[in-house]
């Protein structure tokens, strides 16, 4: 992963460090539609000591994550017989407060790039949401965009 920080000021006014853009490996796995599928693919990466940091399950049901560990996780996944599609996305946290979202993706769209998929998380009360943006060249895209 590759990383920097930068000072920005949350909803209540105070500063913190947020993590700039970062380019991340994200794995996508297809999953069969029956009960306690996800469970399985979570418990064979929590048995790793793999943490998902993001994950997003979508119809039909395809499994993008990201965990902390993506060569490990690829690497068991693929042993229980999963067929494991890596890719780099871009990680990046900013305040939660109205508007973060608009802030993350014009800075995408100035920047002429193409967003295909995008999944985010925050806490109600929390300084920081959490943003996963799928685009065609992730280290392009983090270059256009200045980051």
């Amino acid at each position: 992963m590759r990383s920097c920080y930068r000072i920005v000021r949350v909803a209540d006014g105070q500063l913190c460090y947020a993590r700039a853009m970062a380019i991340r490996t994200e794995l996508t796995l297809r999953l069969q539609n029956s009960p306690g599928t996800l469970a399985r693919v979570c418990q064979v990466v929590a048995e790793e000591h793999i943490n998902i940091v993001a994950i997003n399950l979508a119809s039909p049901l395809v499994v993008r994550m990201v965990v902390d560990n993506p060569i490990h996780a690829a690497g068991v996944l693929r042993e229980q017989n999963h067929h494991v599609e890596e890719r780099d996305v871009i990680f990046t946290t900013a305040p939660n407060d109205p508007g973060a979202l608009l802030r993350v993706t014009r800075l995408i769209a100035e920047a002429g790039i193409n967003m295909e998929y995008l999944y985010a998380t925050a806490i109600e009360g929390q300084a920081m949401a959490s943003f996963v943006v799928g685009v065609p060249d992730a280290e392009r895209a983090a270059t256009a965009a200045g980051l």
